[in-house]
């Protein structure tokens, strides 16, 4: 890669790198995890770039870490074991001034993968159902009964409409 390209791709990965932390935060459920997802999507970046910067780098980047974070899925998916009884839930501290958004991340982050990429991509990054279903290699009609699914179980959650109510939102 000559000067150029390596100057643009820095400039690209100073500018892109907030953004992209918190995509890669949301996708894999913790900072730490998403910081290494990051890093490895701009390696995998890094060595295409030539051809990427003429098109859609961001489109690139993300569709990047879609794939590297549902290896990884696919890897856990393979090590779980499956019970009978999910796991004990949290129980609330039922104090009335509940930070909604330290209630919704846990209850998002607890979501099956597919459905919590299906809503970040959706609701975070703002892409259509197409535009969804072509990043994650599925049908629309998967992208949409996965944002129903995935809402549903938001909207059950307990901690959420105690959150909700104490702050007024439906």
């Amino acid at each position: 890669m000559d000067a150029t390209a390596q100057d643009a791709f820095a400039e690209y990965v100073t500018a892109r790198t907030p953004a992209l932390l918190r995509l890669g935060t949301l996708l894999a459920g913790s900072p730490a995890d998403g910081e290494e997802l990051v890093q490895a999507a701009l390696v995998r970046t890094y060595r295409a770039w030539p051809r990427v910067q003429a098109s859609d780098p961001d489109r690139y980047v993300r569709q990047v870490m879609l794939n590297l974070q549902r290896n990884r899925w696919t890897r856990l998916l393979r090590r779980e074991a499956v019970t009978d009884a999910p796991p004990d839930a949290q129980v609330p501290d039922g104090t009335a001034a509940v930070d909604t958004r330290a209630v919704l991340w846990p209850a998002v982050r607890a979501l099956p993968a597919r459905q919590r990429a299906v809503l970040v991509l959706r609701y975070y990054e703002g892409l259509t159902e197409a535009e969804t279903a072509a990043s994650l290699d599925c049908s629309v009609g998967t992208v949409k009964s996965q944002t129903a699914k995935a809402l549903a179980r938001l909207r059950g959650a307990s901690g959420l409409r105690e959150a909700f109510a104490t702050e007024g939102i439906g």
